[in-house]
Protein backbone atom coordinates (compact mmCIF):
# COMPACT_ATOMS: atom_id res chain seq x y z
CA UNK A 1 0.00 0.00 0.00
CA UNK A 2 2.93 2.34 0.66
CA UNK A 3 4.36 1.42 -2.74
CA UNK A 4 1.03 2.29 -4.35
CA UNK A 5 1.20 5.76 -2.75
CA UNK A 6 4.75 6.24 -4.02
CA UNK A 7 3.80 5.11 -7.51
CA UNK A 8 0.77 7.41 -7.63
CA UNK A 9 2.89 10.38 -6.57
CA UNK A 10 0.92 11.06 -3.39
CA UNK A 11 4.29 11.48 -1.67
CA UNK A 12 6.86 13.15 -3.90
CA UNK A 13 10.62 12.50 -3.97
CA UNK A 14 12.31 14.09 -0.98
CA UNK A 15 9.04 14.58 0.94
CA UNK A 16 8.34 13.48 4.50
CA UNK A 17 5.80 10.65 4.64
CA UNK A 18 3.28 10.30 7.50
CA UNK A 19 4.48 8.84 10.80
CA UNK A 20 4.27 5.14 11.59
CA UNK A 21 1.33 5.83 13.91
CA UNK A 22 -0.53 7.76 11.20
CA UNK A 23 0.13 5.05 8.63
CA UNK A 24 -0.98 2.35 11.06
CA UNK A 25 -4.26 4.18 11.62
CA UNK A 26 -4.76 4.77 7.90
CA UNK A 27 -4.09 1.17 6.85
CA UNK A 28 -5.59 -0.36 10.03
CA UNK A 29 -2.45 -2.31 10.96
CA UNK A 30 -0.12 -2.22 13.96
CA UNK A 31 2.78 0.23 14.23
CA UNK A 32 5.15 -2.75 14.19
CA UNK A 33 3.76 -3.90 10.84
CA UNK A 34 4.25 -0.39 9.43
CA UNK A 35 7.82 -0.31 10.76
CA UNK A 36 8.66 -3.61 9.06
CA UNK A 37 7.25 -2.34 5.75
CA UNK A 38 9.27 0.89 6.01
CA UNK A 39 12.42 -1.07 6.91
CA UNK A 40 11.96 -3.19 3.79
CA UNK A 41 11.44 -0.15 1.53
CA UNK A 42 14.41 1.62 3.13
CA UNK A 43 16.58 -1.43 2.39
CA UNK A 44 15.50 -1.12 -1.25
CA UNK A 45 16.49 2.60 -1.23
CA UNK A 46 12.91 3.74 -1.83
CA UNK A 47 12.59 5.42 1.57
CA UNK A 48 15.19 7.06 3.81
CA UNK A 49 15.01 7.20 7.60
CA UNK A 50 16.49 10.33 9.21
CA UNK A 51 17.13 10.24 12.93
CA UNK A 52 14.85 12.62 14.77
CA UNK A 53 13.20 13.86 11.56
CA UNK A 54 11.15 10.97 10.23
CA UNK A 55 11.02 8.94 7.02
CA UNK A 56 11.38 10.56 3.60
CA UNK A 57 10.86 9.45 0.01
CA UNK A 58 14.33 8.80 -1.43
CA UNK A 59 15.60 11.15 -4.12
CA UNK A 60 18.37 10.96 -6.72
CA UNK A 61 19.62 14.35 -5.51
CA UNK A 62 21.12 12.70 -2.42
CA UNK A 63 24.79 11.79 -2.77
CA UNK A 64 24.20 8.30 -1.36
CA UNK A 65 21.63 7.63 -4.09
CA UNK A 66 23.80 8.84 -6.98
CA UNK A 67 26.34 6.07 -6.48
CA UNK A 68 23.71 3.33 -6.60
CA UNK A 69 23.75 3.60 -10.39
CA UNK A 70 27.37 4.57 -11.08
CA UNK A 71 29.68 1.80 -9.97
CA UNK A 72 32.88 3.12 -11.56
CA UNK A 73 35.11 4.16 -8.68
CA UNK A 74 38.54 5.86 -8.72
CA UNK A 75 41.56 3.80 -7.66
CA UNK A 76 42.65 6.83 -5.61
CA UNK A 77 40.71 8.31 -2.69
CA UNK A 78 41.41 11.84 -3.92
CA UNK A 79 38.33 13.96 -4.73
CA UNK A 80 37.55 14.16 -8.45
CA UNK A 81 36.16 16.98 -10.56
CA UNK A 82 33.47 15.59 -12.88
CA UNK A 83 32.73 17.14 -16.26
CA UNK A 84 29.81 16.04 -18.46
CA UNK A 85 29.74 16.82 -22.18
CA UNK A 86 26.60 16.08 -24.17
CA UNK A 87 27.59 15.28 -27.74
CA UNK A 88 24.21 14.55 -29.24
CA UNK A 89 20.50 14.41 -28.45
CA UNK A 90 18.01 13.42 -31.11
CA UNK A 91 14.66 11.75 -31.58
CA UNK A 92 14.50 8.61 -33.65
CA UNK A 93 12.55 5.42 -34.17
CA UNK A 94 13.43 2.71 -31.69
CA UNK A 95 15.65 -0.07 -33.07
CA UNK A 96 14.14 -3.51 -32.48
CA UNK A 97 16.48 -4.46 -29.60
CA UNK A 98 15.95 -1.14 -27.78
CA UNK A 99 12.17 -1.33 -28.26
CA UNK A 100 12.16 -4.84 -26.81
CA UNK A 101 14.10 -3.77 -23.72
CA UNK A 102 11.86 -0.74 -23.18
CA UNK A 103 8.68 -2.75 -23.70
CA UNK A 104 7.78 -0.67 -26.76
CA UNK A 105 6.98 -1.42 -30.39
CA UNK A 106 9.80 -1.35 -32.91
CA UNK A 107 9.72 2.05 -34.57
CA UNK A 108 8.15 3.89 -31.62
CA UNK A 109 9.71 7.25 -30.78
CA UNK A 110 12.75 7.30 -28.47
CA UNK A 111 15.11 10.03 -27.32
CA UNK A 112 18.76 9.16 -27.99
CA UNK A 113 21.51 10.82 -25.94
CA UNK A 114 25.26 10.49 -26.37
CA UNK A 115 27.63 12.01 -23.82
CA UNK A 116 31.14 11.78 -22.37
CA UNK A 117 31.99 11.95 -18.66
CA UNK A 118 35.47 13.11 -17.71
CA UNK A 119 37.11 12.95 -14.30
CA UNK A 120 39.80 15.53 -13.55
CA UNK A 121 39.80 16.40 -17.25
CA UNK A 122 40.35 12.81 -18.41
CA UNK A 123 37.55 11.34 -20.61
CA UNK A 124 36.52 8.13 -18.85
CA UNK A 125 32.96 7.14 -19.81
CA UNK A 126 31.24 7.23 -23.19
CA UNK A 127 27.49 6.68 -22.80
CA UNK A 128 24.55 6.17 -25.12
CA UNK A 129 21.02 6.37 -23.71
CA UNK A 130 17.62 5.52 -25.14
CA UNK A 131 14.53 6.93 -23.41
CA UNK A 132 10.81 6.55 -24.26
CA UNK A 133 9.94 9.45 -26.53
CA UNK A 134 6.47 10.08 -25.07
CA UNK A 135 7.83 10.30 -21.53
CA UNK A 136 10.81 12.54 -22.36
CA UNK A 137 9.44 14.59 -25.27
CA UNK A 138 10.37 17.87 -23.53
CA UNK A 139 14.02 16.87 -23.00
CA UNK A 140 16.36 19.07 -25.05
CA UNK A 141 20.09 19.18 -25.68
CA UNK A 142 20.25 22.66 -24.15
CA UNK A 143 18.50 21.60 -20.92
CA UNK A 144 20.65 18.54 -20.53
CA UNK A 145 23.85 20.48 -21.22
CA UNK A 146 23.07 23.22 -18.70
CA UNK A 147 21.94 20.87 -15.93
CA UNK A 148 24.78 20.32 -13.45
CA UNK A 149 23.27 17.72 -11.12
CA UNK A 150 22.85 13.95 -11.59
CA UNK A 151 20.94 12.99 -14.74
CA UNK A 152 18.53 10.81 -12.76
CA UNK A 153 17.85 13.85 -10.57
CA UNK A 154 16.73 15.76 -13.68
CA UNK A 155 14.51 12.88 -14.77
CA UNK A 156 12.97 12.78 -11.31
CA UNK A 157 12.41 16.54 -10.90
CA UNK A 158 11.33 17.57 -14.40
CA UNK A 159 9.86 14.38 -15.86
CA UNK A 160 8.38 12.71 -12.79
CA UNK A 161 10.38 9.55 -13.46
CA UNK A 162 12.31 7.97 -10.60
CA UNK A 163 14.67 5.10 -11.33
CA UNK A 164 14.30 2.55 -8.55
CA UNK A 165 16.23 -0.45 -9.84
CA UNK A 166 18.36 -1.58 -12.76
CA UNK A 167 19.80 -4.70 -14.35
CA UNK A 168 23.27 -4.68 -15.88
CA UNK A 169 25.32 -6.80 -18.25
CA UNK A 170 29.08 -6.34 -18.24
CA UNK A 171 31.53 -7.54 -20.87
CA UNK A 172 34.97 -6.77 -22.25
CA UNK A 173 35.16 -4.54 -25.31
CA UNK A 174 37.67 -2.69 -27.45
CA UNK A 175 37.56 0.90 -28.66
CA UNK A 176 36.39 1.48 -32.22
CA UNK A 177 37.47 4.64 -34.05
CA UNK A 178 34.65 6.80 -32.64
CA UNK A 179 35.10 5.63 -29.04
CA UNK A 180 38.89 5.98 -29.29
CA UNK A 181 38.58 9.60 -30.41
CA UNK A 182 36.01 10.58 -27.78
CA UNK A 183 37.81 8.80 -24.94
CA UNK A 184 41.30 9.89 -26.09
CA UNK A 185 42.65 6.33 -26.20
CA UNK A 186 44.25 4.22 -28.91
CA UNK A 187 41.98 2.35 -31.26
CA UNK A 188 41.32 -1.22 -30.02
CA UNK A 189 42.23 -0.22 -26.45
CA UNK A 190 40.53 -2.47 -23.87
CA UNK A 191 37.35 -1.02 -22.35
CA UNK A 192 34.63 -2.19 -20.00
CA UNK A 193 31.20 -2.30 -21.65
CA UNK A 194 28.22 -1.94 -19.30
CA UNK A 195 24.65 -2.20 -20.58
CA UNK A 196 21.91 -1.22 -18.18
CA UNK A 197 18.12 -1.27 -18.24
CA UNK A 198 16.60 0.97 -15.55
CA UNK A 199 13.09 0.61 -14.16
CA UNK A 200 10.65 2.91 -12.40
CA UNK A 201 7.68 2.01 -10.20
CA UNK A 202 5.56 -0.86 -11.44
CA UNK A 203 8.69 -2.52 -12.87
CA UNK A 204 8.35 -0.36 -15.98
CA UNK A 205 11.57 -0.04 -18.07
CA UNK A 206 12.30 3.63 -18.83
CA UNK A 207 15.94 3.71 -19.91
CA UNK A 208 18.49 1.65 -21.82
CA UNK A 209 22.05 2.85 -21.27
CA UNK A 210 25.24 1.53 -22.83
CA UNK A 211 28.53 2.75 -21.40
CA UNK A 212 32.15 2.23 -22.39
CA UNK A 213 34.48 2.70 -19.41
CA UNK A 214 38.21 3.42 -19.40
CA UNK A 215 39.62 1.59 -16.39
CA UNK A 216 43.22 2.82 -16.33
CA UNK A 217 42.51 4.80 -13.16
CA UNK A 218 39.11 3.42 -12.17
CA UNK A 219 37.49 0.11 -11.28
CA UNK A 220 33.96 -1.28 -11.28
CA UNK A 221 32.78 -1.83 -7.70
CA UNK A 222 29.78 -3.75 -6.43
CA UNK A 223 28.67 -4.99 -3.05
CA UNK A 224 27.21 -8.46 -2.84
CA UNK A 225 24.94 -9.44 0.01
Amino acid sequence: MIMQRLQSGEWKSGELIPSEVELGNRFKVSQGTVRKAIDELAAENLLVRRQGKGTFVATHHEARSQFRFLRLMPDSDEPQVTDKRVIELKRLRAPADIARQLGMKSGDSVVYVKRVLAFDGVPTILEELWLPGALFKALTLERLAEYKGPMYGLFETEFGTRMIRATEQIRAASADADAAELLAVEKLSPLLCVERVSFTYGDKPVEVRRGLYVTNRHHYQNELS
